[in-house]
């Protein structure tokens, strides 16, 4: 394995670029599926990469219960610097997983709590709340649901409440919540892809912004109805799944409906900035893989040697 076990822990820094420029010159749609796969599959190699460290520095621990062959020389040799990096390696991963499960348990504690407020509510598809705190949000789970205050929906004119309720409704059709999801769970297991994690959460309300204007015919009336909605609502999110999906920067957001609609190209041109740096994140990404299975299938091997029959 060599110097090759480290290497998913740091390609990672190969994205920034992409999420930077994917912001501005990706269509949304494809902006935000770019840059979730390239964020999962760092974030599970980073996670096995520190999964094979913590095997061999655990080996060498007074009183493990992995087999004896596992710490012998060869196996150590197998990772530079193995008892710093092994050792090292088991806290990190310890809280990886703590990150990783504390996100899981508030996403899910969230839902089930908001689908059990809005049990009685009348409405299939929106339920309308009489509320003096301004706010909308999508509710996924099934067929999804729409939720509005009374105090947001007074502030719009009816035109830009078809903008509001088109955002949210592309919002669950296109399951924003899973790429969000995701983008934070990966953002936990590797910090290093926090910034594409800030990049999904910007595209996903950019791509709802795209298909509510698409929806409703006229991008002027989404881009005032993001405004006003920005304006009537609390600076803090609530501790909803709208805290989850923050609604990103929103003058960058009026400023490019206000411009022409994004070209719906699925991939840049390998002779543009974006097309380069789309290129070096997806080459990033399957280095990563490959260093990671590479490791592990070379560790695995040599634990069978090592390991008596």
């Amino acid at each position: 394995m060599g110097v090759f076990v480290f290497l998913p822990l740091v390609l990672p820094l190969s994205a920034w670029p992409v999420a930077r420029l994917a912001e501005n010159r990706l269509h949304p749609r494809t902006a935000t599926r770019l840059l979730t796969v390239v964020a999962v599959v760092m974030a599970v190699c980073s996670t096995l990469c520190l999964a094979l460290l913590m095997v061999v520095g655990t080996a060498q621990l007074p009183g493990n219960p992995l087999p004896d062959g596992w710490s012998d020389p060869e196996v150590r040799a197998a990772v530079p610097h193995d008892e710093v990096a092994g050792r090292a390696a088991i806290p990190a991963l310890a809280v990886v997983a703590a990150a990783c499960a504390r996100t899981l348990w508030r996403h899910r504690r969230v839902t089930r709590r908001a689908r059990r407020a809005l049990a009685g509510v009348p409405g299939p598809t929106v339920a309308v709340l009489p509320d003096s705190t301004p706010y909308a949000y999508a509710l996924p789970g099934g067929r999804g649901r729409i939720v509005a205050s009374t105090a947001l929906l007074d502030g719009l004119a009816p035109a830009e409440r078809r903008a509001l309720f088109a955002h949210e409704r592309a919002h669950l059709t296109a399951r924003h919540h899973r790429h969000l999801l995701a983008a934070h769970l990966a953002a936990r297991a590797n910090p290093f892809l926090r910034p594409l994690r800030t990049a999904v959460v910007y595209t996903a309300e950019r791509w709802a912004d795209e298909e509510a204007a698409r929806a409703v015919g006229d991008r002027r009336t989404v881009a005032r109805a993001i405004g006003k909605a920005a304006l009537l609502s609390p600076r803090t999110p609530a501790p909803t799944l709208a805290a989850l999906a923050a609604p990103g920067p929103v003058p960058r957001r009026v400023a490019a409906l206000l411009a022409p609609a994004p070209a719906a190209r699925t991939w840049p041109s390998a002779f543009t900035a974006v097309g380069l740096a789309a290129w070096g994140a997806a080459a990033g990404a399957l280095a990563s893989a490959m260093s990671s299975a590479n490791s592990a299938v070379t560790l695995v091997l040599i634990l069978r040697a090592a390991t008596p029959l």
